[in-house]
């Protein structure tokens, strides 16, 4: 790179002076490339206990396209030269054009777009040091010594081989005549950050990897489709999806559908599975469930190696039920598509990281790879990451099936332990009774995903021996008495249903505490779980104040966060607000391409939240706006002068068009109809200005694969907490009175955690209900970078190599 970001001591963040970056220190005379791609399962670098594939993958993932997008622009905006390398480790042992400078425009209206635009290809000639004598050639004739690898395993132990030779190739060039010592003593060093982009999620180390999200979205589309049709038909449908050597997608997938059986490479079924799975089957069919959906990864097998087919688990059911049974192959569809919301946020981060990465980077950092850890972007040494995803095989080969789960992290055992506690139902006489009576309620908004977290918590409540009561239209409902008894087939189908089944309102339980407690003690409720958003959140404040006057109240009640406007305090994430941002962002999609053919245009967006900007501002990110108005971050005339200014330099580049996005209560006065009107009168000549209010819409649809797989999880754990609590007080009679038997279940960063409402009171603003401090803000600044504004990007979350924590099961 020809110079970097100056890191201010002070406040760790990337400075601004005039407008331009300062020189980094340590990195002033060199170049980056960003290259795409991942070997074939034949060419993994690490291939020994394998011996060959069988055919081979494509190379590119939804999503790539943001990473580069973020690279190009972060490089360019500390100061650096950044290079495509087109057709992957071909393109850079062939040369030539195949590595090209990369301008600000040249990534421009690639973020909707899917797999990568700098291509992707196999290579076998970079297995070879010849080949990557010729690669190390034609970086050096541009001064290339930071890489930055977008891929799977395969091309990241590829790049870490490449460094480690990098000193040996330069000198053997040396002796070759083809470059002089001075050369060599100039770019002594390659650094390497890597981004992981595979569908399967099979890389360890990282919680997502790019393109796993977008792939869940095409295989959700396709099985709420054939829901309908088996339905109508009563069939059973077995789908196959990609996953060779990792069952991510296929145990996701089971979950977000409620699938009634699934297949996985890493944890076989039981001996004797053909039997309980046709009785699983039969006793669906006999409970009046019209459709069974199986879903198989491509890589299953049994506990003895041996594959498990679609096709044989089709025979199967047809043979001994009698079935009429469909097999669909997913396939390569897979692959394809636009990329989803958090595809394009997660790329953005990783991108921006690893360039930072890079800057960072001296010559004894080892080779690493930027992923993601909870809610936190973390950066892991790359083979440690390499050695534990060759580890999980080779436990599967050994048939240490156990050791594999564990191997592939907490995120893949935790969904294989939820989907296991909710798809097999115990008969009654298994399963201890509590004698406790748990209600479940939903409050406030309806947010998608509502219905997948009532779901898991009735199964849950069951199978821990509890007696599960609906209250049906919130704390009105309750306090009118509209509570019934629910069971586990009453919430099948639940999952891939929008809204709230029970019913939801806003009504705060302040003016009912008598009703509600008359309630709670006629219907001798033990345990209370609340699904909402800021009301929700609201109203278990007025629960646990009211503990005192009513002795009802004394029993453990936790929240779950589920509101589109991600407002709720203790939680970094809410059951909805994916669903909504991939609606904001598909919707901005159709806008820009509808701008296409008329150029200079420019669309205001007005979008939801309440005070809160998470929506406004991630959608941003996600759609390539140009500016996000939020609440959180004031502004003035000035501001808006100073965006239209930036519009109308833009117009004058090849990409005439631009979109805007406005949180609905970002200002009293600055409303959506004065910044239309502001922009059509400053931008007269120059730009013609639309706008749209997409309103209500952003609540509707199914929920996302994100949104039920949360809902599903995190409710699951809201259950188990309840039940700890309950054992507590089996037989002691005791009333819960302490701060921490009244909590909310969020995610915070790294961790799921239970925060007790009387401490989260001092974190929240009341008058505007929204949390005081808000991750996302952090990443306000990347919006801001990546549209072409002078901004300071704070890196202060940025730090050392961490090593990969195998997760104990």
């Amino acid at each position: 790179m020809e110079s970097g970001g100056r890191l201010c001591p002070a406040r760790n963040k990337w400075n601004q002076v005039g407008g331009k970056p300062g020189p980094f220190p340590g990195r002033c005379q060199s170049r980056g490339g960003v290259g795409g791609g991942r070997a074939s399962e034949q060419e993994r670098w690490w291939d020994c206990h394998q011996g060959s594939g069988t055919g081979a993958s494509e190379c590119c993932q939804t999503g790539m396209n943001a990473a580069v997008r973020a690279v190009v622009r972060m490089g360019i905006y500390v100061g650096a030269k950044v290079y495509f390398i087109y057709e992957g480790y071909q393109g850079m042992v062939d040369g030539g054009s195949n590595i090209a400078e990369a301008d600000w425009e040249s990534v421009s209206s690639i973020l909707q777009v899917g797999g990568t635009i700098i291509g992707s290809a196999r290579c076998q000639a970079f297995r070879t040091r010849e080949g990557r004598l010729k690669a190390a050639c034609n970086l050096l004739q541009r001064g290339i010594t930071n890489l930055c690898v977008i891929g799977g395993d395969g091309s990241l132990t590829g790049a870490n081989i490449f460094r480690k030779e990098w000193s040996g190739l330069l000198e053997e060039l040396a002796r070759n005549g083809q470059i002089d010592k001075e050369a060599v003593q100039k770019y002594a060093y390659l650094n390497v950050v890597g981004m992981v982009g595979s569908i399967d999620n099979d890389f360890c180390g990282t919680d997502m990897t790019i393109g796993t999200d977008s792939a869940l979205h095409r295989i959700i589309e396709v099985v709420d489709a054939i829901m309908t049709t088996a339905q109508s038909h009563q069939r059973t449908f077995v789908l196959e999806v990609m996953g060779r050597h990792c069952g991510y997608l296929a145990l996701v997938s089971a979950l977000a559908c409620g699938a009634d059986w699934v297949f996985l490479p890493e944890s076989p079924p039981e001996e004797g599975w053909e039997e309980q799975m046709c009785v699983k089957l039969s006793e669906n069919r006999a409970r009046k469930k019209r459709l069974n959906i199986i879903i198989v990864a491509e890589g299953a097998i049994d506990t003895q190696n041996k594959p498990i087919t679609s096709e044989k688990i089709k025979e199967l059911v047809v043979t001994q039920l009698g079935y009429d049974t469909r097999v669909t192959i997913l396939g390569h569809v897979q692959r394809g598509g636009t990329p989803s919301a958090f595809d394009r946020i997660l790329a953005s981060r990783m991108g921006v990281e690893a360039v930072i990465a890079l800057l960072e980077a001296t010559p004894d950092t080892p080779a690493c790879v930027v992923s993601l850890n909870g809610n936190h972007a973390v950066r892991l040494p790359l083979m440690e990451c390499v050695q534990m995803t060759q580890d999980v095989q080779k436990a599967m080969d050994e048939r240490r099936f156990q050791d594999a789960v564990r191997l592939r992290g907490r995120s893949f055992a935790g969904n294989l332990n939820t989907y296991k506690r909710l798809a097999i139902k115990l008969p009654d006489d298994q399963i201890p009774k509590t004698n406790c009576n748990v209600a479940v309620i939903n409050v406030g908004a309806p947010a998608a995903g509502m219905n997948a977290a009532v779901r898991s918590a009735v199964r849950v409540g069951i199978a821990d021996g509890h007696r599960m009561l609906a209250i049906y239209d919130g704390f009105d409902g309750f306090a009118k008495g509209q509570i019934k008894e629910i069971g586990w087939t009453d919430v099948g189908g639940w999952t891939g249903q929008g809204g709230s089944i029970l019913g939801t309102k806003r009504v705060l339980p302040g003016k009912y505490l008598e009703e509600i407690a008359t309630q709670m003690r006629t219907h001798s409720i033990n345990a209370l779980l609340i699904i909402g958003g800021f009301e929700a959140y609201l109203g278990l404040l007025e629960l646990s104040a009211a503990r005192e006057k009513h002795e009802e109240f004394c029993v453990p009640m936790v929240m779950v966060p589920a509101t589109v406007s991600n407002n709720v305090p203790g939680s970094d994430f809410s059951i909805g607000a994916d669903t909504a941002l991939n609606t904001i962002t598909d919707t901005c999609d159709r806008i820009k391409q509808s701008a296409s053919g008329t150029k200079r245009r420019v669309f205001i967006i007005e979008t939801m939240g309440g005070y809160c900007g998470y929506l406004a501002n991630m959608g941003g990110l996600a759609a390539g706006a140009d500016a996000a108005y939020i609440f959180e971050e004031p502004f003035d005339i000035r501001d808006l002068q100073s965006n239209v200014e930036h519009l109308t330099e833009k117009m004058k580049t090849t990409i005439q068009r631009g979109l805007v996005l406005r949180n609905e209560s970002c200002s009293e006065n600055y409303t959506t109809d004065f910044i239309y009107q502001l922009y059509s009168e400053e931008g007269k000549g120059v730009f013609d200005c639309r706008k749209n209010v997409l309103g209500h819409m952003q609540q509707g649809g199914a929920p996302s694969p994100f949104d039920r797989n949360f809902g599903t999880k995190i409710s699951a754990r809201a259950m188990e907490w309840i039940t700890v609590k309950l054992k507590e007080a089996r037989g002691r009679g005791k009333k819960f009175t302490t701060d921490d038997s009244v909590c909310v279940l969020g995610i915070s960063k790294r961790n799921v955690i239970f925060q007790p409402v009387a401490e989260l009171k001092k974190q929240t603003d009341f008058e505007h209900r929204i949390p005081k401090e808000q991750w996302w803000l952090k990443l306000r600044p990347l919006m801001k970078i990546l549209a072409k504004y002078k901004a300071s990007y704070d890196v202060s979350d940025s730090g050392q190599l961490e090593h990969v924590q195998p997760w104990s099961v």
